[in-house]
């Protein structure tokens, strides 16, 4: 009679001490501590998803990715990053927060902009692209710039590498920023700021420290989260929002194309992303 709640606790308790762990995935040893083999000599290539800034130098680009983190724990967290080029650069900017990088954890131009994030490969989130996109780019470095938490670093509950992205979002709803269920640290709050603009820029959120909430909003859908285990039901476009999944159902690409005609070809976008504005 009693079997499956006893099956419920045990899983719930095997979460937590796997969502322990997670902390570990970004906090890797040092690199010169590190064995042969092991997180410091992982692939760091470019992934070949972004687009190449010095072709596409008479555009502007904001992309967002997301990466499983290192080794087994990337089945159960992501570390997110924002890189963006202004329209006339050949180059891109990239913002992400690095643990290891303490007590500066803020980084800029820390790794190739696309790159694999020690040997995962990332997942676009967000692309946008067009011949005036100098207003999304003000407000997401006026957001990088009032980051309230950039010589902070809590791989769990947060704030880490996914509070900021978060906190981008927020600032920046023009984004259209969806970060996935598993993305652990996104609905960090402090005790002080528990209600506020979802992280979508899109709805609504109460959150006690990343660790007890609920979300809803138009991009979003709702969200409940137990401990930083996120579930919920999103219907833009429709998928469950899950821990350890992040997201099972239609891929979700917030994607903007603005150009002139002459300027691009029809191959030139990125891979995966639909020309549609959301």
């Amino acid at each position: 009679m009693n079997t499956f709640p006893r099956f419920a606790r045990t899983a719930f308790l095997i979460c937590l001490v796997l969502l322990g762990q997670v902390g570990c995935a970004q906090h890797p040893s040092p690199a010169t501590q590190a064995p042969r083999g092991a997180w410091a000599t992982a692939s760091r290539h470019s992934a070949g998803i972004a687009p190449d800034p010095v072709q596409h130098a008479d555009v502007a680009i904001v992309q967002v990715y997301a990466a499983p983190t290192y080794g087994w724990r990337g089945y159960f967290a992501v570390h997110p990053w924002i890189i963006y080029k202004r329209r006339g650069d050949t180059a891109y900017t990239r913002y992400d927060v690095v643990g290891w990088r303490a007590p500066q954890v803020l980084q800029r131009n820390y790794a190739v902009p696309d790159g694999l994030w020690y040997g995962s490969t990332p997942e676009l989130l967000v692309h946008h692209q067009g011949v005036d996109l100098d207003h999304l780019i003000d407000d997401i470095e006026a957001a990088v710039a009032s980051y309230p938490f950039a010589n902070q670093y809590l791989s769990y509950p947060g704030p880490n590498s996914n509070t900021f992205l978060a906190h981008i979002g927020r600032q920046v709803p023009a984004l259209k920023l969806d970060l996935p269920a598993n993305a652990i640290g996104k609905d960090y709050r402090a005790l002080t700021d528990p209600v506020g603009v979802s992280t979508t820029g899109s709805g609504v959120q109460l959150s006690l420290l990343g660790l007890l909430g609920v979300s809803v909003g138009w991009q979003e859908g709702l969200e409940f989260n137990l401990l930083a285990l996120n579930f919920g039901l999103d219907l833009n476009p429709p998928a469950l929002r899950l821990p350890l999944l992040g997201r099972f159902g239609f891929k979700d690409i917030s994607a903007s194309i603005a150009v002139q005609p002459t300027l691009l070809p029809s191959t030139s976008l990125a891979p995966n992303v639909a020309p549609v504005a959301r």
